[in-house]
């Protein structure tokens, strides 16, 4: 009979191992599975009679264990949830870019066009057809600048729809590892590990990384429990947190978003992006908060400067009727900021800041931040660099200028600020969508010179006029039908009734708010009379001085480090071109340590179909000689109860 009971251990046992592997074949294409391998030992032997020693039993399973690494599945959802961040990030910059792309209907396209629509007027400025093409170009220009902010209005749309949906998948996912934690919990008490149940936990942390990084801690009675953002229980045993999206809770209304994690006790904690490390949450966090807003920031910037700067100089000239030019665009010049201080109430005069535009070619494409410290003295940052402004002694209910901004806090909100406290400052954030085309009479437009120069055909030196016209508009230029007349000495200087001055060729000689740009070298006695371009009656509406200021503007630098008007959109498409570069490299990279770590995973994990196969066949021998041992055994008993019959 020991014989018998050792054939049939062994077939038992290689039963189960075929079980095992035709097992692991089956979930050969299922996510997560971890390879399976019967583990067996030897059934302790029996003494044998006569001092024969120990007689061996047989064979059992002892169990059925799963090829898998701890560390490298860890190391494997930390690397998913950095790529799943990296490429989340880099398919909307990708999309971004498309709003900052060249080409024919580009936005630099357009400001081209209406820059180069001047030079029709320049040449017949009575004409009023090449007018109306100026005022067509700006309304095409207008249109273009508000599909484009529409457009990023698409993506944001998109951005925060994904993320709702992410959170609620999270937090779905979340409820499946409490519930397995559970059943593995159960399962344990055979002492054996529930290898499928415990598969299935780990491909449900696996899905959870590709939404936000977490990180695991395994217990004692074999439950995990997940971290969010480094300290945040989102899972505790069979306990689960939630997670939710919203406006930060410091600035309300900023269209900005963060990621809250709600604690059983009803709190709310506020993750950033930074803080969630990696998972596509994080990606579309820092996408909507940073990238999104810097491109909002770009356009915004270029709508501002270029239309702002055209109606001033719109505002330097003359219209057919004679009247001074008015705005060529209605731009959005001033805008709120966003604080939680208390009593700050948007909605109020006087409870809320503000930031004003003042000079155009100041400006940086960034947004700003107030912020209060323990004595309520503040201090200004521009968060695309952090540069701070110390506004030590400042009264911000007066204002403060920084980068063609004016920024005023009243009394009151600075004075309820507590430490630590700020206020938000986008003025950027709707430039692009709210700009209209203002002008639609081509009468109306100002392409006239109000100055008209006359240099004395007797003058014995060699002076030409290089540029006149209106330098400050808050000035005042002659009033008709009383010129200005300037005196040169011959030796460098010039004179005019109420002032005199040093004359240096081809640099501009400035006066109440206007100026004159002369070349080459006078002598003593030599004058220059300067008059109001209406003392020469009607002959004003041929004049195109202010049409060919337009043009000049096209190669003025307009923006910072010495971008001209025309430049200004190239440059924009430089700054996405390169965040976007850096974007994809950062993918790359985090592709490929993703993929390898996965490898690596797999490789351990994984099921090998050969191997599989090979073990199928090891198996099926063991399983035939294990049957060929009860066989022989049924016959030596036959032969044994034969023996004894007779």
């Amino acid at each position: 009979m020991s014989l018998m009971n050792v054939g049939v251990s062994a077939l038992t046992a290689n039963q189960q191992a075929l079980t095992t592997t035709g097992h692991n074949i089956a979930n050969v294409n299922t996510p997560g599975y971890s390879r399976q391998t019967v583990y067996t030992k030897a059934l302790a032997g029996q003494s044998g009679s006569c001092g024969t020693g120990f007689i061996g039993k047989g064979v059992q399973v002892a169990t059925v264990m799963r090829n898998y690494s701890a560390l490298l599945n860890r190391q494997s959802n930390a690397a998913t949830a950095t790529h799943a961040a990296d490429s989340t990030r880099l398919q909307g910059l990708m999309q971004m870019q498309d709003v900052f792309s060249g080409g024919d209907g580009s936005l630099g396209t357009a400001i081209n066009n209406v820059m180069n629509a001047f030079v029709d007027v320049q040449a017949a400025p009575s004409d009023a057809t090449g007018r109306n093409v100026v005022l067509t170009r700006m309304s095409e220009l207008a249109a273009r600048f508000r599909a484009a902010s529409g457009m990023l209005d698409e993506q944001k749309y998109s951005t925060e729809q994904q993320l709702g949906n992410d959170v609620l998948l999270v937090n779905d996912l979340a409820t499946q590892v409490a519930q397995l934690n559970v059943q593995i919990g159960r399962a344990l008490a055979s002492g054996h590990q529930p290898n499928d149940l415990l598969d299935a936990r780990d491909q449900v942390v696996r899905d959870i990384n590709k939404y936000v990084q977490t990180s695991q801690v395994a217990t004692e009675d074999g439950s995990i429990s997940l971290f969010v953002g480094g300290t945040q229980a989102l899972v505790l045993g069979a306990s689960v947190g939630q997670l939710s999206v919203a406006e930060p809770q410091e600035y309300p209304g900023s269209q900005k978003l963060a990621l809250y994690f709600s604690q059983p006790n009803g709190q709310r904690v506020e993750l950033t992006a930074g803080m969630l490390g990696g998972g596509e949450v994080a990606g579309l966090l820092q996408f909507n908060n940073e990238d999104l807003v810097e491109g909002r920031n770009l356009l915004g910037r270029l709508v501002l400067a270029v239309g702002y700067e055209l109606n001033e100089q719109n505002k330097r000239g003359l219209d057919l009727n004679g009247n001074p030019g008015n705005e060529l665009f209605s731009l959005s010049t001033q805008t709120q900021g966003y604080s939680s201080i208390a009593g700050y109430d948007p909605n109020e005069d006087g409870s809320f800041a503000t930031a004003t535009l003042v000079n155009a070619r100041d400006l940086k494409p960034s947004d700003y931040k107030v912020v209060f410290n323990a004595d309520q003295e503040p201090s200004l940052i521009r968060l695309s660099d952090g540069k701070t402004f110390d506004l030590t002694g400042v009264d911000l209910e007066e204002g403060y200028q920084a980068d063609g901004l004016l920024f005023t806090v009243p009394a009151d909100i600075s004075d309820a600020a507590q430490e630590g406290q700020s206020i938000l400052f986008q003025p950027f954030n709707r430039a692009a969508s709210e700009v209209q085309a203002k002008m639609h009479n081509p009468d109306e437009l100002a392409v006239a010179s109000a100055l008209t120069a006359n240099i004395n055909k007797s003058n014995a030196g060699t002076l030409q006029l290089s540029f006149l016209g209106i330098s400050d508009l808050a000035g005042a230029i002659p009033d008709e039908g009383d010129p200005l007349t300037l005196t040169f000495d011959g030796a460098g200087g010039y004179s005019y009734p109420g002032g005199s001055g040093t004359y240096t060729p081809g640099q501009p000689i400035t006066i109440d708010g206007w100026s004159i740009t002369l070349t080459g070298t006078p002598a003593d006695g030599d004058t220059v009379e300067v008059a109001n371009a209406k003392d020469f009656g009607q002959a004003y509406r041929l004049n195109a001085g202010n049409a060919g200021a337009f043009l000049d503007m096209r190669d003025q630098t307009l923006f910072d480090e010495g971008t001209s008007l025309t430049d200004g959109f190239s440059a924009a498409m430089a700054v996405v071109g390169t965040r976007t570069q850096s974007a994809q490299l950062a993918e790359k990279l985090s592709s490929t340590v993703a993929n390898n770590l996965e490898l690596d995973r797999t490789a351990i994990s994984g099921v090998n179909l050969d191997e599989e196969a090979a073990r199928l066949l090891q198996y099926q021998q063991a399983y035939q000689a294990s049957s060929k041992v009860i066989q022989i055994a049924q016959s030596l008993f036959d032969s044994v109860l034969n023996a004894v019959g007779r």
